[in-house]
């Protein structure tokens, strides 16, 4: 008799999936990029990832929004969508969407037992996917799930950069670079350009690239020069000026309409188009931890908070400007901010100074990251009132209970972790 073996649960799977190296947890000043690993173990598992139309999603700030909501349009037009984004919030799970939802743990549990599996083949073969990270693995299975699911549209995100990503194994009929900022300079180059440089490096012959840089930027005009030796047509949004949601909604929308005008259809025979983004496709592709409202309840009362994962100044400028325009953020603003060790930490706080009148600056244990006295120490040098409380929860008890006293409102910013972390202490607005 055949002896029946249960299906591993996710957290047996993530435990073998932890021993692998997670660069998302370390410095990443050593850090291994390169796609050989990816292409052995999807080659391992069949290339799932050869049957997929994919929309690839690069770029600074925002492309985990634009992945919403490109795939809230195509949902809309009726079509079978997966989504692939990074990091989540409060459960791995969230990274790996089918029709807007995540998928069940045991669905990743078992595509992640087969990544894993592949991996350990390659071990005992030593060939390159001996190598792989728990990034590699996780986008790996990713694909699987997708490569099974038998849909109309993948939407990939990528990790970090873009032409050395785990991601770009695929082939997308369209490459989105939402924006170019100074970030991972140790990995990606310490200049916009050299930076545009890796990212474009997910457009592929044949495919449209939609972009808000212009050619006249130095990181637009790489962007442009790449998209030009490859014969690839250049899509951009009017100037901005509008919100970040505006914004990311306009890239969508020129994503929708490129497809559409290539001739790709809805379900019913229409094509794609950017009207597919109505106001119900926008508010079900709002993500956690973007410009999420939620409140607090404290001994003086209760308090308004955001939480946004903003981590590099020019996002955290543009957050701002879209938070000052909110009549119901009355009162003066306390942040409560924790930074990986890899951000500009003086230029963020330079820029949170402008706005915040009160910093509580904490950390994250088991991440890599600035210590809360340092940016304690670089927020009041910026002239802003500040103290440093290193555990995340007495730290937002401690910001809540300040900014009630002051009447006015919390923002909780700096990383998605962070933002993970205490969101599930926080009530819904």
């Amino acid at each position: 008799m055949t002896a029946v073996h249960a299906a591993p649960s996710l957290p047996e799977v993530l435990d073998r999936l932890d021993r692998l190296t997670d660069w998302e947890k370390r410095p990443r000043g050593g850090m291994r990029v390169g796609l050989a690993p990816m292409r052995d173990l999807l080659h391992r598992l069949g290339e799932p990832q050869a049957s997929l139309r994919v929309i690839h999603v690069a770029g600074t700030k925002g492309k985990g929004s634009v992945c919403a909501l490109i795939e809230a349009g195509l949902m809309r037009a009726g079509l079978r969508v997966g989504c692939y984004a990074s990091p989540h919030v409060e459960s791995v799970v969230e990274r790996v969407c089918l029709q807007g939802r995540p998928v069940g743990e045991a669905v990743l549990a078992r595509a992640l037992a087969r990544a894993l599996d592949a991996h350990e083949a390659a071990r005992r073969d030593d060939t390159a996917g001996a190598d792989a990270t728990w990034f590699d693995v996780l986008t790996a299975a990713a694909l699987a799930v997708f490569g099974e699911a038998g849909l109309d549209w993948a939407v990939i995100e990528v990790g970090l950069g873009g032409r050395l990503d785990s991601t770009n194994a695929v082939d997308g009929a369209v490459a989105v670079v939402t924006n170019i900022g100074l970030e991972h300079t140790e990995i990606l180059g310490d200049t916009r350009a050299a930076i545009a440089a890796e990212k474009v490096g997910i457009l592929k012959p044949g495919a449209g690239l939609v972009t808000t840089l212009p050619p006249d930027d130095e990181a637009g005009a790489v962007l442009a020069a790449r998209a030009a030796a490859l014969g690839c047509p250049v899509l951009r949004p009017p100037a901005p000026g509008g919100s970040i949601a505006q914004e990311n909604a306009g890239l969508a929308g020129l994503v929708l309409g490129y497809l559409g005008a290539g001739g790709a259809r809805g379900r019913d025979g229409s094509p794609l188009g950017a009207g597919l983004l109505d106001a119900a496709a926008r508010a079900g592709a709002v993500l956690p931890g973007r410009l999420e409202r939620r409140a607090l309840r404290t001994a003086h009362g209760p308090v308004p908070v955001v939480l946004d994962g903003a981590h590099v100044p020019f996002n955290l400028a543009a957050v701002m400007r879209d938070l000052g325009r909110d009549p119901d953020l009355a009162g003066p603003c306390t942040a409560l901010v924790a930074l990986a060790g890899d951000k500009d930490a003086a230029g963020f706080l330079a820029v949170l100074a402008r706005h915040a009148g009160y910093v509580v600056a904490t950390e994250m244990p088991e991440r890599r990251g600035h210590a809360a006295a340092a940016l304690r120490a670089l927020a009041a040098a910026e002239g802003v009132e500040a103290e440093a409380v290193a555990m995340p929860d007495a730290a937002l008890a401690r910001a809540a209970d300040l900014a009630a006293r002051r009447g006015g409102w919390l923002l909780v910013t700096g990383s998605l972790h962070l933002v993970g972390a205490l969101r599930g202490a926080t009530d819904p607005s």
